[in-house]
């Protein structure tokens, strides 16, 4: 078992202050890395699966891989693509959906037009997540996908 440390950088000066900022997480008993670049196409694709170490299900298939939903400690997906944004589908085990853009480049169009989820206000009830889909926009996108497990 090894510790994966994740560490966020900002660096930005303003009216000559320094706003800079650096926040670091610690992720323990991490013995299992998975690190890939996917082709997404324009066609919503299986990216990344879930479940329990006894499922039954596990005939689907998942470009960067299936999951035991219990050793997941951490996840990264990054659109490498410079100028084509992708949408990311979440869904859980009650097959209830959220989407969220991922963009390319320099996120120039901030948060317009980037995420849809149920159109009535949530009763907030956590269930599993069981799968993690993707589409690229208008053309294909390479996505670097990130999965450290225990």
């Amino acid at each position: 078992m090894a510790t994966l440390t994740v560490k966020v950088v900002e660096e930005i000066t303003l009216n000559n202050n320094s706003y800079n900022s650096e926040r670091s997480l610690d992720i323990s008993s991490v013995n299992e890395i998975v690190k890939r670049i996917v082709t997404i196409s324009t066609t919503e694709t299986g990216l990344l699966g879930f479940a329990t170490t006894s499922a039954t299900d596990l005939s689907k298939s998942y470009l960067a891989g299936q999951f035991d939903e219990d050793d997941v400690r951490y996840i990264r997906i990054t659109n490498l693509d410079s100028s084509n944004h992708c949408t990311l589908i979440f869904r859980d085990e009650d097959s209830t959906e959220f989407a969220i853009k991922v963009d390319a480049g320099d996120n120039s169009g901030g948060v317009i037009d980037t995420m849809h989820a149920g159109g009535s206000a949530l009763t907030v009830s956590l269930n599993d997540l069981v799968d993690i889909t993707a589409q690229a926009d208008t053309a294909a996108v390479d996505l670097e996908v990130f999965v450290g497990s225990a």
